[in-house]
């Protein structure tokens, strides 16, 4: 990934959405135009980003970002694009919690003015850890920081989590709620088996995410606890920091009720994912950055609840990486960007270290 062209992520035209995006803030906002409309260079693989500012008297409104729903023909992701549930946890999560947050101003769920629903949020300026290159590579603003600097934008993040976890009554958040039987814990897992199913679905399956599947029913926490509100994408290439401190806190397409470790296992393993692959490319990245023992230490030191099962979580979290890894290549196959291989397990990024936490090996 850090070496190939980046995936094509849409089939949108930029001038056409940003004429469209035009005569649909007038109706909103009369007298307004959108102007220096761009797609941002980490433009996320799941749903589009477009950054704008707003030509209007009203100052509090001039910088802004729009989420909008995948483009169908861009072979999507995730198969729903749910606008409506992460504009309200955005909203929920701003009023229940001291999170920076942005502040969503507009939801618009007609398809009909820019061709998919979106939701128009008010833009934090700043920085994020970019995923390509990957901030654990030379050359990057983080990678240049000092150690101290580094530890007080792990130490913010870590926070960030911990205020989420504690602060959001989950009896608000029930509309988050996945479906299925029993517990928070049954219900998520049974969402990330019925996505592997669509993900492969006409395509070859994965032994390795199977494999994966089967492990996690072995390692299956005795007590998963009371669930809290997950953030979902919980890692630092999701925060916007100003200097090293966090202004802006994005992409809750994911959040869900959930063990507080499934998104403690999900920052330390997408940190190693970039961890690995640093090394792998001869770099020596940065090993002391979010090592999962200091986030569990943290974690605890804030929260008072001392993480448990993470060798389960930690396997969760490559393996529900992998099935997106895993749609991310079908989706290049399906624009001729690559070949299927003959297994395809070789087309998951992080095959080597999904099988080593399989068999128990990866952590030491």
């Amino acid at each position: 990934m850090a070496t190939a062209p980046r995936p094509r992520t849409t089939t949108r035209d930029p001038e056409e959405l940003a004429h469209r995006l035009t005569a649909w803030l007038d109706t909103r906002l009369p007298g307004a135009k959108a102007v220096d409309v761009r797609v941002p260079s980490s433009n996320g693989m799941s749903s589009e980003t477009l950054l704008f500012d707003i030509d209007h008297p009203e100052p509090r409104l001039h910088a802004c970002a729009l989420r909008l729903a995948a483009d169908p023909s861009a072979y999507t992701v995730f198969p729903v694009y749910d606008l409506p549930r992460q504009f309200r946890t955005m909203r929920l999560v701003a009023d229940r919690t001291d999170l920076p947050v942005p502040a969503v101003r507009w939801l618009e769920e007609d398809p009909g003015p820019l061709g998919a629903p979106f939701f128009v949020m008010e833009r934090a300026e700043g920085r994020v850890p970019p995923d390509v290159m990957p901030y654990t590579y030379e050359g990057n603003w983080l990678h240049a920081a000092t150690d101290a600097e580094r530890e007080h934008l792990e130490a913010a993040s870590v926070a960030l989590i911990a205020r989420l976890h504690d602060q959001v009554p989950l009896r608000e958040a029930e509309f988050l709620t996945l479906p299925g039987d029993g517990d928070a814990l049954h219900r998520h897992v049974a969402s990330q088996r019925a996505y592997y199913a669509w993900v492969v679905d006409g395509l070859a399956r994965s032994p390795l995410i199977e494999s994966a599947f089967d492990r996690l029913t072995e390692l299956w926490p005795t007590d998963p606890g009371e669930p809290v509100l997950n953030w979902g994408d919980a890692r630092i290439g999701n925060v916007v920091y100003d200097g090293f401190d966090p202004v802006a806190v994005l992409d809750w397409e994911m959040a869900a009720p959930a063990p507080r470790e499934v998104d403690l296992g999900w920052t330390v393993y997408l940190h190693r994912f970039f961890q690995d692959l640093t090394v792998a490319f001869g770099q020596s990245g940065l090993p002391e950055f979010f090592r999962r023992d200091r986030v569990e230490e943290r974690y605890a030191e804030l929260t008072g609840h001392t993480p448990r099962d993470m060798d389960f979580y930690t396997l969760y979290a490559a393996l529900r990486h992998a099935i997106v890894m895993l749609r991310i290549a079908y989706r290049q196959v399906h624009f001729g960007e690559v070949a299927v291989p003959a297994d395809p397990d070789t087309l998951i990024l992080h095959h080597g270290s999904l099988r080593a936490m399989v068999q128990g090996s990866y952590w030491g």
